[in-house]
């Protein structure tokens, strides 16, 4: 068993999801890197051939709130739902991803389908592994139609056309998750 209270992963949770929403507003994600361990352990899959892994405190910071966070300026990730299993020391958070753009209905672009996160937590309300999982079909979508209106930022058409060439993309083969998931307590 982690040891962790339910108390003090609710603490660490409600800390993270303030922090997220401020990082929304101002657009500055850097210090959402603080929330990790030294060691920890960011990924999210790319598709069919591709992962990112973060690996280590500052991969996180560079990479995670620096290069893959670059021309989503003032997008929002807004919690839906929060569940805790203190058994395990984990926290599943159920995102939406909305633009600070309206599309031509006056409506503002959201990335739909079923976006969130999966921590481990390792105690000074601090994570040690992070798994992301979003709709990529969506999120091209929506991509696609702001280019088309004119409304995608530079830097976010830019790292389009980077695609796998950017910071921590890793091909499947080279990566694992699974292996990172495994239980400390088993």
């Amino acid at each position: 068993m982690p040891g962790f209270s339910r108390d003090e992963i609710k603490e660490m949770v409600d800390r993270w999801v303030a922090a997220n929403d401020e990082a929304g507003e101002s657009g500055d994600w850097s210090k959402m890197s603080s929330f990790y361990t030294e060691e920890a352990i960011y990924s999210w899959n790319n598709g069919p051939k591709w992962e990112f892994a973060a690996r280590g405190r500052q991969e996180i910071h560079d990479w995670v709130f620096g290069t893959e966070m670059s021309g989503l300026d003032r997008w929002t990730y807004p919690y839906k739902r929060r569940l805790i299993d203190e058994e395990k020391g984990e926290f599943l958070g159920i995102w939406r991803q909305v633009a600070p753009v309206k599309d031509p209905d006056g409506v503002p672009y959201e990335i739909r389908g079923t976006g969130g996160s999966w921590f481990r937590y390792a105690g000074n309300f601090q994570w040690c592994w992070q798994r992301d999982f979003f709709d990529h079909a969506n999120a091209g979508a929506v991509f696609g139609a702001m280019m088309k209106n004119g409304q995608l930022s530079e830097r976010m058409q830019e790292r389009m056309k980077l695609g796998s060439k950017m910071p921590g993309w890793v091909r499947q083969k080279d990566f694992d998750w699974y292996a990172t998931l495994e239980d400390p307590d088993a």
